[in-house]
């Protein structure tokens, strides 16, 4: 069943989108798939030529003429303004125009997934794009309002996989405690117990709830939000999932012990979760991309279609270097096509 239909976004033409992508669907474990690549013809062309330079011949990069393709057409002003290495208002709003139109190709019926490459938020302000992220504006076009960003990696010590679900994401981190509400909490673990079935086949499992503040409260002493609600809420959430067992609330720091045995095989029986639910941004990434810094890739939940992406910035730093790694992008296209695998058996 790999006849998923998929398309893959270049993203921030300054940073290192074309390169990994360019590297992962050489990959011949993708052989089989069915892939098309969303971006500027012109400047993926140039970017391959520039980095068949720089990359030893012994290293497989995929030819754009082999490779099909959506042409974006973008003006002389937005092409010339693209400088490798440094996002600017001109590559912000190439990526905007290519994930737009993949968006568009995709809910009209064309494909069955979109895998992104990574995106400057800056370089998407500059551009005059008011999103906190890829996310949001998947959401916004697809006209939903119920949707979450799962991270999932699949340890290649272990085999073990690792999900976790942000309640809060691209927010400053003295609004978390006002932006978590029971309402959201229920929204949220809502679509990871959704994700779990539809995605995932796990009908019943384990799923591990992070507390909000450090020992979650201390009972109290070290922050009010656990005893005030945070614990009737968890208890409530029983009542309505009685098929998971919902572990918590966990102390933040200890949480995630048992993932990083699971993870490295560091304990013969770690007893990890099958999903956990942290409260903020870097409660939850942190320890993902400890663990999981190339490998992890982040997906979607509550589309009409099935999203992931590398777990990865634009990496402006070593763009054009050639030394990009591309095995969260080429786990980010295998992810997507199972989960769209998943999502048809399930239908």
């Amino acid at each position: 069943m790999n006849k998923s239909r998929l398309v893959i976004t270049l993203g921030d033409p300054a940073g290192i989108g074309t390169e990994v992508v360019l590297k992962a669907v050489i990959d011949r474990s993708l052989a089989a798939y069915d892939l098309t690549l969303v971006g500027n013809r012109d400047l993926l062309t140039d970017r391959y030529q520039q980095l068949r330079q720089q990359i030893p011949s012994t290293v497989e990069l995929a030819n754009p003429t082999d490779l099909k393709m959506i042409d974006v057409p973008l003006s002389p002003a937005i092409r010339d303004g693209i400088k490798v290495g440094t996002g600017n208002a001109a590559s912000g709003a190439a990526s905007f125009a290519y994930l737009d139109l993949a968006i568009d190709q995709t809910l009209a019926g064309e494909f069955d997934a979109i895998v992104t490459a990574p995106i400057a938020k800056s370089a998407w302000l500059a551009a005059g794009h008011h999103f906190p992220g890829q996310t949001e504006l998947l959401a916004l076009k697809a006209k939903i309002d119920r949707f979450g960003m799962l991270f999932v990696g699949v340890s290649p010590h272990t085999g073990w996989t690792l999900r976790t679900l942000l309640a809060t994401t691209h927010i400053p981190l003295a609004q978390v405690s006002q932006a978590l509400t029971p309402e959201l909490l229920s929204l949220k673990l809502g679509l990871l117990v959704e994700c779990l079935q539809a995605d995932f086949g796990l009908k019943s499992g384990t799923i591990a709830i992070a507390g909000l503040n450090p020992h979650s409260g201390e009972g109290g002493q070290l922050g009010s939000e656990e005893v005030n609600w945070l614990n009737h809420w968890l208890e409530t959430e029983r009542e309505i999932y009685p098929q998971y067992k919902l572990l918590g609330l966990l102390p933040p720091d200890t949480m995630w012990v048992k993932p990083g045995q699971a993870w490295f095989g560091t304990h013969p029986q770690p007893q990890a979760a099958d999903a956990y639910l942290a409260l903020y941004h870097d409660q939850g990434l942190i320890p993902v991309k400890l663990m999981a810094f190339d490998r992890a890739i982040n997906t979607t939940v509550g589309l009409p279609f099935v999203r992931t992406s590398p777990d990865h910035g634009t990496a402006f730093d070593i763009a054009g270097l050639g030394i990009a790694d591309p095995r969260s992008m080429v786990a980010a296209i295998k992810l997507a096509v199972e989960l769209t695998n998943s999502r048809q058996i399930c239908d």
